[in-house]
């Protein structure tokens, strides 16, 4: 066994003018907390006398502050005649009429909104967890706001049946998601007394019809939830702002200690859920039948709970195994033998006291009928790992990739910091740990390591097979979602072949070996830091030729060991453009070039993104579009070998009909998303130019073959331009070498000005025209309908019309969500905002619905005749702040490097390089 500490992390500096506060308020318990030498903001961790945990967060440099308050109850507290009712108290506390102090009805999210802010919640097993982010000017304010919720909400019972049908809503919406679906399954099919089985969204049938018939007072039922599990010895407080940590501490005090302790014991550990289970008993396998066509093999133990095991985290160790992607793992066999496209494994979905470990695969058509070889090649992988023994060589591999990890971790946006850190600290880390623990690993215990993988056994394991070519004639459903499902044991000699594999007696070889070490892993994280009075607003124009322009900027900000790169590579011919843009019907030959090469180099880039390098290679209808980010020493070899491959991509018969088959069952799949998703689908259809319907797209991709992809591509390289953005630490040299070796590897030639082919959109007349394009739902068993209603307002070049649209937008958010969905309950999703595409742009009112779409426009309509009597009576004050609200956004700082280069992209992208313009 080995401890170790790395020498990078910074600790707190001692803050000598820090005053403590008033011993009967609050006591300092930690000041210097582990943090990354890249984290630059000050934190202070308080208990206050109420017992409720505080982390401070001084940040002198965000635009945006934020609270968050994780309370440690979620759904599995749910009494069982009232599932759901974690969830529903979430909605009550923020959504119901006001608190004691603020009383107004919407009162909260008025304020937020008027000063550039936004909150939201979640309900999970374990958490409730409640955060905002606001501007840092009007902080004070909105902390004030949201610390009364938890002291005297108000659950006005004029609110209970209106956020029991948002409950009711929000379940609907995900009634037809296969994600949703096999998680309640899994849940339905435990220990049925066990916490972990019960329906954890809630429902009208669970918290309005059975309760009535049962004569429950389900208000009454709240407060007593409420009452028992809401204490300030529960929850945890993270509040990041500007101000100083003294000033950040006075806050804590006055605003929170009022919070009530009722002193409740910490929730005791659980037994498994899966111990004792009436139908998924150890060693069975479960059928059922998914909404999309896939094709999912899942493969389950129960494990035990990691949570105390923060300073080795086995699983960590274990999944970086199993889910290797590289040459002799689980996956590269599966694959060379037809079976299977993707792979990943990892512990994940339990709570205190228990865990499950999974390795969840993509199967082929030949994977399906071959599941059971599937499964014994994972178990001969296990066993490997079990003959073998954990390697302190690859253990120190994965430590390192976290603790590179944690060392260059940048900023996120306030909220989610926030509220990840909230939900963090209920874990049971030694306190300085709050914000390393999650990361570092810190002790290599082979013991261990042995234990966890003991529980990866035959007689130990579960089986899930989804498909909707099972055929069985015995299924069952399940009551909250109806998902359909069988459940029998495992067949004979599938017994006898695991028994075999781990006895010792098989003697198959699968050509399964341990990975080699990653040659991936950065050594050089030199940055060229320095001082800079005032940060470039802008890259340079540094090449700018027929055949390569190049938009270069070093990074004089963040100064991490990272780069962003994005290449498009635009082709010339408009016939070829046609044959590869995305928008196209034959554009399917440009995605399957893209899906397929990226296959091609997914061993050997797999190793490039567990070390920090990734890349995307997409369709677009200009051309193609390369990305590669990450750390910033071996990112040109991974670019150099990507560019090597794009140029000499064979097509592999067996690949391509696989990659095809997947893509085929993609565009069927698309019908089987959520009404909202075509709605927004189809108003872009409707408005941009040579974008082409999906089902277009299916009948083109049915009549390709290998031969014309083969064909296809060596034409598209034949004449192109090459625009790109390199930016963050890299020298403009080697930015330049970067894509002047791109050049030379495709080697095509240049393309000129007046080869380029550019995006357009429909003009809609300004006025006396109206529109309405109307489909089916095509999933009949989905309730909802959805509407997108857009209102086209001109030029997005034009910068002053491009503002006002945006304080517009500003202005409608909060009424619309609270008149259309808070107060009228048109569905669970309602958004407003602006929509953009080449050359137009507008506002646009999504609502996803069980009511009649034209009933949805009428409402729609109704509401924009008020917001015209709301923005005509809104006084100078108020106007002010949407102003300065919208202003403090536009100009809000990059949080970290990749927002910074992502925008400079995107001008570049859209061709209108404005650099110097804000977030409008």
């Amino acid at each position: 066994m080995s401890t170790s500490q790395p020498d990078h992390i910074a600790q707190g500096d001692d803050d000598a003018q820090f005053a403590r506060p008033s011993p009967d308020a609050a006591y300092v318990q930690f000041e210097q907390l582990e943090r990354s030498q890249n984290d630059t903001r000050a934190y202070r961790l308080l208990r206050l006398n109420n017992q409720l945990e505080v982390l401070l967060v001084h940040d002198p440099d965000t635009d945006k502050a934020s609270a968050a308050l994780d309370v440690h109850v979620g759904s599995m507290a749910d009494p069982k005649e009232l599932q759901g009712l974690a969830h529903f108290c979430e909605h009550m506390l923020f959504l119901a009429p006001g608190t004691d102090k603020y009383p107004q009805e919407n009162a909260y999210n008025q304020y937020l909104s008027e000063h550039g802010g936004r909150s939201n919640a979640y309900t999970s097993q374990e958490h409730t967890n409640y955060y905002f982010e606001v501007d840092h000017a009007a902080f004070e304010g909105a902390l004030d706001r949201f610390a009364r919720f938890f002291i005297a909400p108000r659950f006005d019972a004029s609110c209970t049946e209106r956020e029991m049908r948002a409950v009711d809503s929000e379940h609907k919406k995900n009634i037809q998601s296969d994600v949703w679906r096999f998680y309640q399954l899994e849940k339905s099919l435990s220990q049925p007394d066990h916490p972990y089985a019960k329906f954890s969204t809630g429902s009208l049938v669970t918290l309005m019809e059975e309760p009535q018939k049962a004569g429950i007072d389900v208000r009454d039922a709240l407060l007593d939830f409420h009452s028992r599990h809401y204490s300030a010895n529960q929850m945890k407080l993270v509040i990041l702002g500007r101000e100083p940590l003294d000033q950040l501490t006075r806050w804590a005090v006055d605003k929170f200690l009022e919070i009530p302790n009722k002193q409740l014991a910490d929730s005791p550990a659980l037994p498994h859920p899966y111990d004792a289970s009436r139908q998924m008993v150890r060693s069975n396998q479960l059928f059922t039948i998914p909404i999309k066509d896939s094709r999912k093999l899942e493969i389950t133990w129960p494990f035990p709970d990691q949570l105390s095991y923060y300073r080795v985290q086995p699983s960590n160790y274990l999944s970086h195994l199993i889910g290797h992607e590289s040459a002799g793992s689980i996956l590269s066999v599966l694959k060379q033998r037809g079976l299977a496209n993707y792979l990943s494994a990892g512990s994940s979905g339990g709570a205190r006291g228990f865990d499950f470990f999974k390795v969840s695969i993509d199967l082929t058509e030949d994977g399906l009928e071959r599941y059971e070889e599937v499964v014994a090649t994972v178990f001969r992988y296990v066993e490997l790992l079990r003959r073998s023994g954990p390697q302190q060589w690859i253990f120190d591999e994965v430590r390192n990739l976290n603790d590179m990890g944690f060392r260059f971790k940048e900023k996120s946006p306030p909220s989610s910091y926030t509220s990840k850190l909230a939900s963090v600290m209920q874990r049971p880390y030694p306190r300085a740990w709050v914000l390393s623990g999650p990361y570092l690993i810190r002790e290599y215990d082979p013991a261990l390591i042995e234990h966890c993988l003991s529980y990866l056994r035959h007689d130990n394991v579960n089986l899930a097979l989804r498909s909707k070519k099972l055929s069985i004639d015995d299924m069952q459903k399940e009551r909250w979602y109806g998902t359909e499902y069988h459940v029998k044991p495992l067949s004979k000699q599938l017994v006898d072949t695991l028994g075999a594999i781990t006895s010792g007696k098989d003697t198959t070889d699968d050509g399964l070996h341990l990975p080699e070490p990653n040659a991936f892993i950065p050594t050089d994280f030199t940055t060229d830091k320095r001082e800079v009075k005032q940060p470039a607003k802008r890259p340079q124009l540094v090449l700018d030729t027929p055949l390569l322009r190049l938009w270069y900027k070093k990074d004089d900000t963040f100064w991490v060991p990272k780069v962003y790169s994005w290449f498009l590579l635009k082709s010339t011919n408009s016939e070829l453009k046609l044959l590869i843009a995305s928008a196209c019907p034959r554009g399917v030959l440009g995605r399957l070039y893209a899906e397929l090469l990226r296959d091609s180099l997914n061993e050997y880039t797999y190793d490039a993104e567990v070390a920090g390098l990734v890349y995307g290679f997409d369709v677009q209808q200009e051309g193609i579009l390369l990305s590669v980010e990450g750390y910033s020493h071996k990112l040109p070899l991974l670019t150099e070998k990507i560019v090597q491959r794009v140029r000499t991509l064979e097509i592999d018969p067996a690949r391509f009909a696989l990659i095809k088959e997947q893509l085929l069952r993609a565009y069927k799949n698309f019908d089987m998303e959520a009404p909202h998703q075509h709605a927004i689908y189809y108003a872009s259809y409707l408005i941009q130019e040579r974008m082409w319907l999906n089902e277009e797209k299916l009948e083109q991709l049915q009549t390709i073959s290998a031969a014309d992809l083969q064909q296809f591509y060596p034409q598209f390289l034949q004449q192109m331009q090459i625009e790109a953005v390199v930016h963050g630490n890299i020298t403009e040299q080697d930015a330049v070498q970067l894509v002047q070796t791109m050049e030379k590897t495709l080697h095509p030639a240049p393309m000129y000005a007046t080869q380029h082919l550019y995006s357009r959109c429909i003009l809609l007349p300004r006025q006396g025209a109206k529109y309405v394009y109307q489909r089916a739902v095509p999933n009949p068993d989905n309730v909802n309908s959805a509407i997108e209603y857009y209102c086209q307002v001109g030029d997005v070049s034009d910068t002053r019309a491009r503002a006002l649209l945006s304080l517009l937008a500003q202005v409608t958010n909060e009424p619309c969500f609270d008149q259309l969905r808070t107060k009228e309950q048109l569905g669970y999703l309602v958004f407003s905002g602006v929509r953009k595409q080449p050359g137009v742009m507008g506002l646009r009112i999504i609502i996803q619905s069980e009511r009649d779409p034209i009933y949805l426009e009428n409402r729609i309509e109704a509401f924009l005749i008020k917001l015209d009597t709301i923005i005509s009576s809104m006084s100078e004050q108020e106007f002010k702040r949407h102003v300065e609200a919208l202003c403090s956004t536009m100009l809000e700082k990059f949080k970290n490097m990749y927002e910074e280069g992502r925008r400079y992209w995107s001008h570049v992208f859209s061709g209108y390089y404005e650099f110097d313009q804000g977030r409008y």
